[in-house]
């Protein structure tokens, strides 16, 4: 009798044990309590118009940043923007950031301690979040929110999102029908927005199946998405392009695309674009496809960039057989794919429409300049204005696709950055209409007089201090738009030739004729031996030029610019030996640095010896000093 008792006390504290590990399973370790910090708001959002900033210069209305999330999930580390009803939406691997679009003032958020954000989507008023859990991809939740007050609706556990785009984190979702798949990426549900629960199912194509993983292999609007297919057909590879009606879950259309690879798919106001490595394709609202751009390279890296109005398709790319980085726009008439015009343009990153006109952002104003720009298109003729953006970027930077937007007078700029590192952020940009300088609009307002020549900022002793002596100073010009600065804004410094080297065969196409040799020191200061060379005198200095990369209005918007060029670059050091206001020492060796005095700020780089370029700046800063 005893062992019986001792018996069913081990299966008692057994039972117990086991029934303790479940419910601090569920009731502690997955609890919503202390995973979750979700915040909401109860007070009304703002409509906006659809209206941008008038042409003229930009001034920043609000910006915020956004930390790159390293997730336990490779590959899906971006962060992306939508405005919509009054509201700017930041989804990162963090969660969800809803801010007042007019204010920038945060109205809520949702976030799990322990889980990453690997999707999410919006339909009319709701918005949901995929979630999984850090070191088990098996757990999965979907959260759904009502848009405007962040309150919860509901969560389904176990659902898989439909074709998330590893670039923005979105996949389709219209109709308030938000669409999901099962493990083999086969068939297609809807599950309700509302409710969450399942209201159709959807079998693919026999052979095909949902491409995952892809940069944008999915898009949607409310009454349409549409998804690349991998199918194999007669023992072949070959991509499809699959339009859905989200609401009764019906295949509106079915398009077989070029190529085996995962397409770019972007999703307008009734017009589809497909990019498959093949050809730019366009699709109308039945699916007959109306535009087509050939070339592996016609869209590079990324979607090519396209807006929809007027009834005019606005789209940018790459001319087939053209030379490396050529970039040309056109507008086509929907549905007849007469082109109505083109132009050659800079290689725009991200294009936005709103109030009949199409906005464009160019990663760089000119050639040479730090600023990135804006130029604003007419869709009628294609004719553009053009405005420097009160920052610099670099597009090729990873965490965030450059992205664009316009509403309520604002323009919405959404761009990568280096800074804080190692993993960098995203930052949101809001720009409104600037005041009007007594300089044009396309530098910002500062008169093209205020410029100095670049190759002023060294004197004739200040060369000879850094050993200099008999180099040749080569100008380089740049323009703003249709404005020509007066002045060389760049100085390249060429050591003195051999006899028998002929003077122009390094001369910039452009300025011949326009080399200045640097004034040679006087003979008696020549004579010393500081001047003459001598067995341990430094080397020679190699690869220098002085860049003005940009006059500011004020002291206060040259310093934003400097700090904006500072975080743009992986690596970047103070440096507080130089002089002038502040400078950063730029790379992993000290070849570079950019420096600011008042208004201005320069660029000073150095291939070799080391420390040349610091030395270079120093003389730089002094000379700028004194001229402001």
């Amino acid at each position: 009798m005893g062992r019986v008792r001792v018996a069913l006390g081990l299966v008692s504290a057994a039972v117990s044990v086991a029934l303790c590990v479940v419910l601090v399973d569920k009731y502690v370790l997955r609890a919503e309590w202390w995973q979750v910090r979700h915040t909401v708001t109860g007070e009304p959002a703002t409509p906006q118009r659809e209206v941008g900033p008038p042409p003229g210069p930009l001034a920043v209305s609000w910006d915020q940043t956004t930390q790159i999330h390293q997730g336990a999930v490779a590959g899906y580390e971006g962060v992306a923007y939508e405005v919509a009803q009054g509201q700017v939406v930041t989804a990162s691997g963090h969660g969800l950031r809803v801010r007042d679009a007019r204010t920038g003032a945060e109205r809520w958020g949702y976030r799990r301690s322990g889980w990453t954000m690997l999707g999410w989507t919006s339909t009319r008023s709701r918005l949901v979040a995929y979630f999984e859990r850090n070191g088990d991809r098996g757990d999965r939740v979907l959260v759904a929110f009502d848009a405007l007050s962040g309150g919860l609706l509901w969560r389904r556990e176990g659902e898989r999102p439909a074709a998330v785009s590893r670039t923005t984190l979105r996949w389709p979702a219209g109709s308030d029908i938000v669409l999901t798949t099962d493990a083999k990426h086969r068939t297609l549900f809807g599950v309700s927005a509302v409710t969450g629960k399942r209201v159709w199912r959807l079998a693919l194509p026999r052979g095909c199946r949902l491409f995952e993983g892809g940069a944008h292999p999915s898009d949607g609007r409310e009454g349409l998405a549409a998804f690349g297919l991998d199918c194999r057909e007669e023992e072949r590879r070959r991509s499809r392009l699959l339009a859905v009606d989200p609401a009764r879950g019906a295949v509106r259309w079915d398009e077989r695309l070029g190529s085996r690879e995962s397409p770019e798919v972007s999703m307008l106001d009734g017009v589809t674009l497909a990019s498959d490595g093949t050809a730019l394709r366009a699709f109308g609202e039945a699916g007959a496809q109306f535009g087509v751009w050939t070339g592996d390279g016609v869209c590079g890296d990324l979607m090519c960039p396209g807006v929809l109005t007027a009834g005019r398709l606005v789209v940018v790319y790459h001319p087939d057989g053209a030379r490396s980085g050529d970039t040309r726009m056109e507008a086509v008439d929907v549905p007849s794919g007469r082109v109505a015009w083109g132009r050659d343009v800079p290689a725009y990153a991200a294009l936005a429409q709103a109030g009949g006109h199409v906005f464009a952002l160019r990663p760089r104003l000119s050639e040479g300049l730090l600023p990135a720009g804006v130029d604003i298109v007419d869709p009628g003729d294609g004719g553009a204005t053009t405005a420097p953006a009160p920052f610099s970027m670099d597009p090729d930077l990873p965490g965030a696709r450059p992205w664009l937007a316009a509403a309520g007078g604002l323009l919405y700029v959404g761009v990568p950055q280096a800074a804080p590192r190692p993993d960098g952020a995203a930052r949101l940009v809001a720009l409104r209409g600037g005041l009007t300088g007594a300089g044009p609009a396309e530098l910002g307002g500062v008169p093209e007089a205020d410029w100095p020549d670049a190759c002023s900022l060294l004197t004739g002793p200040d060369l000879a201090a850094a050993r200099l002596t008999g180099y040749a100073a080569v100008p380089s010009r740049a323009s703003a738009g249709a404005v020509r600065l007066p002045r060389p804004v760049s100085c390249a410094y060429e050591p003195p030739r051999d006899k028998g080297d002929k003077g122009d065969e390094r001369r910039p196409k452009g300025d011949q004729g326009s080399r200045r040799a640097v004034p040679e020191p006087s003979a008696s200061r020549s004579a010393t031996p500081s001047a003459s060379p001598s067995k341990d005198a430094d080397p020679a200095v190699r690869g220098l030029t002085v860049s003005v990369r940009w006059v500011a209005e004020t002291d206060q918007a040259a310093a934003r610019m400097l700090d904006a060029l500072q975080a743009t670059q992986s690596q970047a050091r103070r440096r507080r030996d130089i002089g002038g206001d502040e400078a950063y020492e730029i790379g992993p060796t000290a070849g570079m640095i950019a420096l600011r005095v008042g208004r201005y700020v320069v660029v000073v780089e150095a291939n070799r010896p080391p420390g040349a370029a610091a030395r270079i700046a120093r003389s730089v800063a002094y000379r700028l000093h004194h001229r402001s």
